[in-house]
């Protein structure tokens, strides 16, 4: 059963060890991480499905990475140190797999045992304190938006017909071009596609999430619009509660914690 969905941004410096005195400047993404990671705690998952924009991509198809345990680190961020380690849920990748070879549900399974950052940012708060807990890592694909939305739906499917408790967590950052100081050239239209897309999760408006501006999305820089379509997909079937926890953009990049608390 599906007890615990979510919205997560992934900016490496949100880990202490790599943001260091510039963490006080997200502040508010901070203490939300932490307060949906007690919500997660609560729920007492047995395993995380997460849903990448970073990793391993393939346009034409959803991938699921496959292992008997996955790995990663920050060296690419400055920490040298820290490494994670976690689990595969691989009886659930298994029941996925059904659907491998469905032209009309494009998955692909690779072997692969390394965690991107859009995978263990979240991961570093949320699973910190059920160290038990398996995780399946799934990139999505850029394939239109309604077959990100049916692969959500299936995931759902495959969620309930599991006799594990399952959390869903949608990796991904907004526009990242809010601020002339942003990664991405500056763009006012940044501005705008944030506003409208968080106004439109607040309400679960399928229809308006469906037939997003695609220009304006592609405008904004945003990387986390297909993975929210996904989670969409999957809670379109049931009742759930949508609460903004925070957002904030202090680097020019729309940082968005939300929970959606199953009914």
């Amino acid at each position: 059963m599906l007890v615990f969905a979510a919205i997560t941004p992934h900016p490496p410096i949100l880990i202490p060890s790599i943001g260091k005195d510039n963490i006080n400047q997200i502040t508010k993404t901070k203490e939300a991480m932490e307060s949906l990671a007690g919500r997660l705690y609560a729920a007492q998952p047995d395993t995380i499905i997460i849903i990448s924009p970073h990793g391993l991509i393939n346009a034409d198809f959803f991938t699921i990475q496959v292992s008997g345990s996955y790995h990663g680190d920050f060296k690419n961020f400055g920490d040298l140190d820290a490494k994670f380690e976690f689990e595969s849920d691989i009886s659930f990748i298994n029941k996925i797999k059904i659907r491998a070879e469905t032209p009309e549900l494009p998955i692909s399974l690779i072997s692969d045992p390394s965690l991107d950052h859009g995978i263990l940012v979240p991961l570093y708060y949320l699973a910190k304190n059920i160290p038990q807990v398996k995780i399946v890592p799934i990139a999505y694909s850029f394939l239109g938006y309604q077959e990100h939305f049916e692969f959500g739906k299936y995931l759902k499917q495959v969620i309930t017909r599991s006799n594990k408790r399952i959390a869903l967590i949608a990796s991904g950052d907004l526009s990242h071009c809010l601020t002339k100081e942003a990664p991405a050239e500056y763009s006012a239209k940044g501005k705008v596609f944030d506003k409208k897309l968080i106004s439109i999760l607040e309400k679960m408006d399928y229809e308006q999430l469906l037939n997003f501006d695609q220009e304006l999305a592609g405008e904004a820089q945003e990387c986390g619009l297909r993975s929210f379509i996904i989670l969409a997909g999957a809670l379109s079937s049931i009742n759930c509660e949508p609460r903004v926890l925070s957002y904030e953009y202090p680097f020019g990049v729309g940082y968005l914690v939300m929970n959606f608390k199953i009914i």
